[in-house]
């Protein structure tokens, strides 16, 4: 009996390993005792040859997806969601609806900043852009640390179109949250905000930069003119 389409995918990423990468994932990702990525998995395969054998696999089963969504390797993981996101951008309203709920359902293996980051826009933000986005709000207050991330990072789609209501409130219910990657990804959506519409942003930031986590702060204000940068790190806003 032949291999199926998700065991083929895993057959090829195996064949790209390099364990010299592999072992830098490791600890790239923070995998260790305690650590957000603990006991995660990888192969060493860069993403670029991910991508390339995702473009390979076109046309992947959405079953199969969600079996390579299971896969103890992070890198097949990775070849899932963006499989999802590939098919969820080609595909019919029905597709759509699927792919969503095969995500949403799964999202305690998307489990690594870099899977949030690389499919959350595209498939929770893209479903939900002309939709009820409860969802996000429910997952802004979750136990999950990446259905936190997946909330913020999701409203990414809605700034790139000029939409950023949802991106604010959600900074506003994860302003004291206490995981790093959160500080990092509210930080970083902010600064979106503030590429399209810096009066936005800085009317955000000047009632709450104060009790910001440096660290959400510093990566909101990045692109902010360098004297004014320099103002808020000081408190003088």
């Amino acid at each position: 009996m032949g291999m199926s389409r998700a065991e083929e995918a895993i057959f090829e990423l195996r064949k790209l390993t390099d364990p010299v990468r592999a072992e830098h994932s490791q600890t790239f990702f923070k995998t260790g005792p305690g650590e957000y990525g603990e006991g995660d998995l990888f192969l060493g395969v860069r993403v670029p040859q991910t991508r390339k054998l995702v473009r390979a696999f076109s046309g992947l089963e959405l079953s199969a997806m969600e079996e390579l969504l299971q896969s103890k390797w992070h890198e097949a993981r990775l070849f899932s969601l963006l499989s999802m996101v590939d098919a969820f951008k080609r595909g019919t309203d029905r597709e759509k609806a699927d792919i969503y709920n095969v995500y949403m359902s799964n999202t305690g293996r998307v489990n690594g900043w870099d899977l949030v980051d690389s499919s959350a826009p595209h498939i929770a933000g893209a479903y939900l852009w002309d939709r009820d986005r409860q969802p996000l709000y429910d997952f802004a207050v979750s136990n999950s640390l990446w259905k936190r991330r997946i909330a913020i990072i999701a409203t990414q789609y809605f700034i790139r179109r000029n939409s950023f209501d949802d991106t604010l409130e959600i900074a506003e219910a994860l302003l004291n949250d206490k995981e790093d990657l959160i500080h990092k990804a509210v930080g970083w959506m902010l600064r979106e905000v503030g590429n399209r519409n810096m009066k936005v942003e800085e009317d955000f930031l000047n009632p709450r930069y104060m009790k910001m986590p440096r660290t959400m702060l510093r990566y909101a204000i990045e692109k902010i003119q360098p004297d004014r940068r320099k103002m808020y790190l000081k408190g003088l806003i």
